[in-house]
């Protein structure tokens, strides 16, 4: 999270927010609270009075660094350029932290990274972080190449078109991924649970920056709204206002805030969101910096309109994650979903002399009753997972599936088959009988050459099918139980 001032939100479109890089098209941690050098909810100095005093303690360890500086300069075999030793030393001492949230940025990408801001990127759309030397995916983008292409929250990127990411920083892997709109991007993924990688292409494109979409859901009690929060970005609290305003007007009963695969973005985003949702003025959130002071924000809303149903998942994070424990904690009001992703500490960045930059984590935040879910996750009250098919990946370009096959693509294929409805009576990628019986039917109810064998016309239609039936409201197991949820609070 951060604490606002300008979208520092990388998209690779792919985007990243536990440490997140929203370059052409990936989205950077650098959101998670937003940062404002006008009007910050938290301060942005380097120091008090007295970490002053104790830096000039320091004196012999800078003392120590400066000779270690020097020695290189004047003994190392090659001649050394003086900005990069520096460059590398602040880097490694960023590095030392072990916060995959903290990150640097010398000059050169500091300016690569803000130039490439505004309403729209060319990329992959998803959000991505570093953990544990991996480029990690947080979320995909609502309705983004990486959403369509099948990436999901916990992908590891390993390579892109062939070139390995081991041993980059988060923002070189970030440049490899990103690019213009049209090319393609061939992604290998460790993905948890399956047995080896698997090869995603997305065909990078223009990604416009809408975090706010309303719907009406009309049920049994009464006209329902709905309210998906993709990213606290820089005008969602407005474009909020005004969703929300619209579907007031039409009398709805009650409301559903979604905010599965919301990775985060600005603290002032959520906190006026949070006036608007959370009732008899509770509180939206607590700060807890370095010295363990805590600053709460209070909603400024009076009594409650109506019942509000919260949905997460695993790719919910950070802001998203403080929404959920807001609406939980002090409005009491159900969450439905999956845990999510686990992100409770708060980023700000310092501009350096040159144009560098470096992202700090410089508090935590806490849910109104005092936890820290960082690591841990906001738990739903109802817990619900979606059908597997909604893990089903595209198949490759080359796709030849058959009889006595074993791998992670006939895994998947038998994760479509039994997600539309043809049965395979297995589903751990062992191709056999039933797998084939079920690979005819398919295709002899949809015209295809009844062979058995999954090839590209067979694997688009499959493909077509099940992307139709995850489109389709009815199927969304997470929604309907926030439907159910929300008739039974109505009177």
């Amino acid at each position: 999270m951060m604490v606002k001032g300008r979208i520092v939100i990388l998209l690779l479109l792919l985007t990243m927010v536990t440490s997140s890089f929203l370059t052409f098209g990936i989205l950077e941690s650098y959101s998670l609270i937003g940062f404002s050098s006008q009007t910050p909810l938290l301060t942005g100095n380097d120091n008090s009075n007295g970490d002053q005093q104790e830096s000039k303690g320091n004196a012999k360890e800078i003392e120590k660094f400066i000779t270690a500086y020097q020695k290189i300069l004047d003994n190392y075999v090659e001649p050394q350029d003086q900005k990069e030793l520096i460059d590398g030393a602040i880097r490694g001492m960023v590095q030392s932290l072990d916060d995959p949230h903290s990150s640097y940025m010398d000059a050169e990408e500091s300016n690569d990274f803000f130039s490439s801001l505004s309403d729209s990127f060319e990329g992959i759309g998803a959000e991505v972080t570093m953990e544990n030397g991996k480029v990690t995916v947080i979320s995909p983008i609502k309705d983004s190449p990486s959403e369509k292409a099948g990436l999901k929250p916990k992908d590891q990127i390993i390579k892109v078109n062939g070139l390995s990411l081991e041993g980059l920083s988060l923002f070189e892997a970030v440049n490899k991924i990103r690019g213009p709109k049209g090319t393609e991007a061939r992604l290998e993924v460790l993905r948890p649970g399956l047995r080896e990688s698997i090869t995603i292409n997305v065909i990078r494109d223009e990604i416009p920056i809408e975090t706010v979409h309303a719907s009406i859901i009309d049920s049994k009690k009464g006209l329902i709204g709905r309210i998906e929060i993709t990213n606290f970005g820089e005008k969602t609290s407005d474009d909020f206002k005004r969703a929300l305003n619209d579907l007031e007007k039409q009398s709805i009963e009650g409301l559903v805030i979604d905010l599965r695969g919301n990775p985060g973005g600005y603290l002032q985003s959520v906190v006026f969101i949070g006036n608007l949702l959370i009732p008899n003025h509770g509180t939206i959130v607590q700060i807890e910096d370095r010295n363990e002071k805590v600053q709460a924000y209070q909603s400024e809303m009076g009594e409650a309109k109506y019942p509000i149903v919260a949905l997460i998942d695993k790719g919910s994070a950070s802001a998203s994650e403080i929404l959920a424990a807001a609406l939980n904690e002090s409005g009491n009001y159900p969450i439905v979903g999956e845990t999510s992703y686990g992100k409770g500490s708060v980023q700000n960045p310092f501009q350096l002399e040159d144009g560098s930059n470096m992202k700090l984590t410089v508090a935590k935040w806490l849910t109104p009753k005092g936890n820290w879910i960082h690591e841990k996750g906001v738990e739903p009250t109802i817990k619900i997972s979606q059908p597997d098919y909604y893990h089903a990946m595209p198949f490759p370009e080359d796709v030849s599936l058959k009889r006595d096959m074993n791998n992670t693509q006939v895994e998947n294929l038998q994760m479509i088959l039994n997600g539309i409805g043809y049965k395979t009576n297995r589903s751990d990628g062992y191709f056999d009988e039933n797998t084939e019986l079920a690979v005819k039917s398919f295709q002899k109810a949809n015209g295809l050459a009844n062979t058995g064998i999954v090839d590209a016309k067979t694997a688009s239609a499959l493909q077509g099918m099940i992307v139709e039936k995850i489109k389709n409201p009815k199927s969304d197991l997470q929604l309907q139980a926030a439907i159910e949820t929300m008739i039974k609070m109505l009177k």
